[in-house]
């Protein structure tokens, strides 16, 4: 099972401190939080198509990203603290594979580098940042290319779902931001119905999904907003997929429950064209 650290990692001294530009608990200059996520599909090459200039533009408080497929040093922290964004990522041990990190302009308390199960941690597949009164969990669970790693998934969905039961006894207000490699619904896929067979659209992979809302006591933040169909955010790169929007909807901004009456808007950002994905962005009023 994951491990979920208890409530140590936010410190009695920290829960006010007066110094911080923002938080839940004291809010400073910020009154909207703005949080993304993108799977990048290559923290490098989206650098080389104005991912940067893409990112002062959208001006998140938090970006959670995924598929980095970069050591750490091979990214341009650099040039994410001059837009303002204190840094922190998840690799894998296998290089320019998977990977995970989150860039904020809020400094968090404290940051925990994967889940404590190494074969999930070697693949780079969660990083949590804590902030007084919140976390943000940045979280890409693998894709399935054949019976072994679709049950390797599955494992993953199913401890990943306990992990987040516990923490959430701990820490009550969680943002858990991804890329989920699942459609949970008929209105999150291009084509229900053939595709139905599909990795990623699988029954088993759906019901996980419901359960993973329900017994965590979880938010969709988009279809909080918007029930409406022809929404998401992966198109293969074959076939013009993207520009005929033929798609699935596999990232996610799912927030506690607790947070619902602070949701103020959800919105698929699908003018970004730095990955095969495109970025989906949650606001919640403190």
């Amino acid at each position: 099972m994951f491990r979920a650290e208890k409530s140590s990692i936010f410190p009695p001294e920290t829960i006010l401190r007066p110094d911080k530009q923002v938080s839940f608990c004291i809010f400073g200059k910020i009154k909207i939080l703005r949080l993304i996520t993108y799977n990048v599909n290559g923290i490098r090459a989206a650098f080389t198509k104005d991912f940067l200039g893409w990112l002062k533009s959208a001006d998140p408080d938090i970006i959670c990203i995924q598929e980095s497929k970069a050591g750490n040093d091979q990214i341009d922290i650099e040039s994410l603290e001059k837009l303002g964004y204190h840094s922190y990522w998840h690799s894998a041990v296998k290089k320019g594979y998977s990977g995970v990190g989150i860039a904020s302009k809020i400094k968090p308390v404290h940051v925990e580098y994967g889940c404590g199960i190494e074969s999930y941690d070697n693949e780079g597949r969660i990083i949590r940042a804590d902030f007084d009164g919140f976390s943000a969990i940045s979280v890409y669970v693998p894709s399935a290319s054949n019976i072994e790693r679709l049950d390797f998934k599955m494992q993953f969905c199913y401890d990943f779902l306990e992990y987040i039961k516990t923490l959430k006894k701990e820490i009550p207000n969680l943002i858990i931001s991804g890329d989920f490699n699942i459609c949970h619904e008929a209105i999150d896929i291009h084509n229900p119905i053939g595709l139905k067979n599909v990795s990623g659209f699988l029954p088993m992979e759906r019901e996980w999904m419901t359960n993973f809302i329900n017994e965590c006591e979880l938010i969709d933040s988009f279809r909080f907003f918007n029930n409406e169909p022809d929404h998401y955010t992966w198109w293969s790169y074959r076939q013009n997929s993207r520009e005929r929007n033929k798609g699935w909807r596999l990232d996610y901004n799912f927030t506690s429950y607790a947070l619902k009456d602070k949701l103020t808007r959800a919105v698929i950002l699908k003018e970004a064209v730095h990955s095969d994905h495109c970025p989906a962005l949650v606001e919640i009023s403190l």
